[in-house]
């Protein structure tokens, strides 16, 4: 694990002063505005839009409708609001590397915009989202930001996800409703110049457009390299991809030759040929002097100096001379701009900043003592300041509402707020507070500190487990719940119980002791901070981005079940992207969680009945694809094995791995049942669907966000399809849950989200999961 000052360093050192110089003079080039649109954090066309804003400087943007809060996890057990949190961080820092802002449509885990689940209707995921609400906070988007051009990532075609469909329908629709002046909103209207679509195919591991795209009408050169990095445009877009670490994003891009970009051009409100992408545009502060005679000069002015600054890299005293002139011209042109033209004189204003503090070698730096924060908490603050080559240059700091700072120590006070995991917007070159802010003469830079301190609730409990289960089957009539960091601290803490059900101290935590024969359901017990209802956070740390929080009311779930066991040994193999060993074990079922080393030991299967293989296991559990010969001789000698679903490029060689072959299907699209409610058709009476527990219908009652995903598509004629369901309007999928009988023992391949339902209590995924581990008999 490096020091702090070891990751410091190593970052520094990724970063030197002569390259943020380079790429700070890009946008320095253009006053074109482009605004890409996308329904979910990794949507963006990275590739294309590092060529365009880092070579051609065109101002960059990034409208996204959800947090993709309803998707999956590589790196952690984050899932719901708290992965949302997550992923809007790490769109953040892969906005940093492209220098664009960023928007949200959904702003708050209760919005309706949201990654509800996979979709595969625009007019479905409309319907949810609300397409009035939608639509206003689109323009609400468009009119804040301005942009000349809107390229959606998405066609609107069938076979595409549904979330990407609405947004491209919504961005045919602002296109003319920010340009309203009826349209209800406090912001003047705006009218966005060109809209391009994609004149690419969409289609592939997850997609399958039915349709072909538009005709080019206009390509964008995407195949060269950065000049002074020496890295091509397609890996600096890569570079921002593996941001995304929680969706396995960042695929290295070897040397060669990148791909171009065709477009087709949709709308445009603007004259001539379209034969670059701001064709028909101002281009340039000279291109706007036109439009402004009061401030032509100015204008021209600046855009000399700009183009001298550009010219003098590598030279930083001319460098910094030349660019505190233009940023002279544009302040007093900005001061007399008509009102079309103030946001594009704002930005270079802050374009020209910020080159100017990296050509004077201005450098700042702010850390805490602390992260992790409650309101009436102090830290130490450490600021380091090098005025460079300055001679009139200052800096302070600005902080949020309800903090201070007084002799190097920062105090949170009672009314401060609590830390937003899901802000709206973020800009790179703006960012929030807190931060350091540099005064250059009459120039203002700002500066993020190195990690911002997380601000959580002030009435506040953790609680572990925050979830359990009493199975009626099982003797067990209490949980043991432990309770930390209660805030304030000292404060008496108590659960709001149902009748009959009572508390008592024990070692570790609170015991919840039910009554001999309690109720089956689902139970909710709120925490209590003295009288008040107390909050729960849950803290979100990874070394790739910035620390966050999600909170939410601090309460127990109890379900009350009742559920036959198998008698059965159980080892399981997990990816650490589940919890689905926890759920056994709470259950009931004697369940062992096998290590690296288990895995690999000769003697690793002995004396196990039944060995469950995880989500992804394959994937990122080193050694287990090379022991998959020796997990099917054990399975031919008896054996039970069930393999939870895997993506195919999870390392699932259909023919090697699994013990007959069983290939899943892709493009994902065509391979999944996405209506948590769909019809579920049992295929023949087999002991899985009937031994220790009966499936019924009422088993398939009450699932949460999809049916299941990644689908077999074909297999060996061993596998028996057990289990027929469909999505409204298309072919029955039999792929879902398929077992064969191998040698003396049984394989089960289940595709359906049992991970999912297991953790949020359904009853009927845990008497199926029981009969998934029962060993052949």
């Amino acid at each position: 694990m490096p020091t702090q000052d070891q990751t410091r360093l190593q970052e520094t050192r990724m970063r030197p002063r002569v390259l943020d110089l380079w790429w700070a003079l890009r946008p320095l080039q253009s006053v074109v505005r482009l605004m890409n649109t996308g329904a979910h954090p990794d949507d963006e066309t990275t590739a294309l839009l590092a060529a365009i804003g880092l070579r051609d400087g065109i101002n960059l943007s990034y409208a996204c409708s959800t947090r993709g809060e309803g998707g999956q996890n590589d790196i952690g057990t984050e899932s719901g609001p708290a992965l949302g949190a997550l992923r809007t961080r790490e769109m953040e820092r892969a906005c940093d590397l492209l220098n664009m802002r960023l928007y949200w449509h959904g702003t708050s885990p209760d919005d309706p915009i949201r990654d509800f689940r996979f979709s595969k209707s625009g007019e479905e995921t409309m319907g949810i989202w609300g397409h009035d609400h939608l639509l206003h906070r689109f323009v609400e988007i468009v009119r804040t930001d301005r942009p000349d051009i809107i390229l959606p990532t998405f066609l609107d075609v069938p076979g595409q996800h549904g979330h990407h469909r609405a947004m491209t329908q919504a961005a045919h629709e602002v296109m003319t409703a920010a340009a309203d002046p009826d349209f209800p909103s406090n912001l003047p209207p705006w009218q966005v110049s060109k809209m391009y679509l994609p004149a690419w195919s969409g289609a592939g591991q997850a997609y399958d457009d039915d349709l072909p795209p538009p005709e080019a009408t206009l390509t964008i050169d995407g195949a060269g390299k950065d000049p002074m990095s020496g890295w091509r445009y397609a890996r600096i877009g890569q570079m921002s991809r593996a941001c995304h670490r929680t969706q396995g994003m960042g695929r290295w891009v070897p040397a060669g030759p990148g791909r171009d970009w065709p477009l087709h051009l949709a709308v445009s409100h603007v004259d001539g040929p379209d034969d670059a992408l701001g064709a028909g545009l101002p281009q340039t502060l000279a291109d706007l002097a036109g439009q402004a005679p009061e401030i032509a000069d100015l204008l021209l002015a600046a855009h000399g100096h700009i183009t001298e600054t550009i010219s003098a890299f590598p030279h930083v005293t001319h460098m910094a001379v030349t660019a505190q002139n233009a940023l002279k011209q544009v302040q007093l042109a900005e001061a007399d701009a008509p009102a079309h033209m103030a946001h594009r004189l704002a930005a270079k204003h802050r374009q020209l900043a910020h080159v100017l503090r990296l050509a004077l070698g201005v450098e700042a730096r702010a850390r805490t003592g602390q992260t992790w924060l409650r309101p009436g908490d102090t830290t130490d603050v450490t600021v380091e300041f090098d005025p460079g080559a300055a001679e009139a240059c200052s800096h302070s700091l600005a902080l949020p509402y309800g903090w201070s700072e007084e002799d190097g120590r920062i105090t949170i006070t009672a009314n401060a707020n609590q830390t937003d995991p899901y802000r709206p917007e973020y800009d790179p070159a703006d960012p929030p507070l807190p931060r350091i802010e540099i005064k250059l003469g009459t120039a203002t830079v700002a500066v993020p500190f190195e990690t911002p301190p997380v601000i959580l609730p002030d009435r506040a409990a953790l609680i572990a487990p925050d979830a359990a289960l009493i199975n009626l089957k099982t003797p067990k009539r209490s949980v043991l719940v432990g309770i930390a960091d209660v805030s304030p601290a000292g404060r008496r803490v108590s659960f709001d119980l149902p009748e009959g059900w009572s508390t008592q101290q024990a070692a570790g935590g609170v015991e919840i002791v039910l009554p001999d024969d309690p109720e089956p359901g689902l139970h909710s017990l709120p925490l209590f901070v003295g009288d008040d209802p107390a909050m729960t956070e849950q803290r979100i740390a990874h070394d790739h981005v910035d620390p966050t929080v999600h909170a939410r009311p601090a309460a127990l779930t109890v379900r009350v079940l009742d559920v036959a066991l198998p008698e059965a040994k159980v080892g399981y193999i997990g990816s650490g992207h589940d919890a689905v060993a926890e759920w056994l074990n709470a259950l009931g079922v004697d369940v062992t969680v096998l290590s690296d080393d288990q895995i690999t030991s000769d003697d690793a299967l002995a004396g196990f009945d039944t060995i469950v293989i995880g989500i992804f296991a394959l994937r990122f559990r080193d050694g287990l694809v090379s022991e998959m010969p020796r997990l099917r001789d054990w399975v031919e000698a008896g054996g039970t094995l069930l393999t939870l679903y895997h993506r195919p490029w999870d390392n699932w060689d259909p023919e090697t791995v699994p013990p007959r072959r069983l290939e899943i299907g892709q493009p994902s699209l065509r391979w999944r049942v996405t209506d948590a409610e769909a019809e579920v058709t049992h295929l023949t009476d087999h002991p899985v669907l009937s031994e220790p527990n009966r499936i019924t219908d009422a088993d398939w009652q009450g699932w949460v966000k999809e049916r299941g995903l990644y689908f077999a598509k074909s297999w060996d004629d061993a596998y028996t399809p057990l289990l027929s369901m469909s999505d409204p309007g298309e072919e029955p999928l039999k792929g879902g849950l398929l077992t064969a009988e191998i040698g003396n023992g049984r394989h089960t391949h289940c595709s359906l989200v049992l991970h999912t339902q297991i953790a949020r209590l359904v009853p009927g995924a845990y008497r199926l999961m029981a009969n998934l581990i029962a060993p052949r008999r």
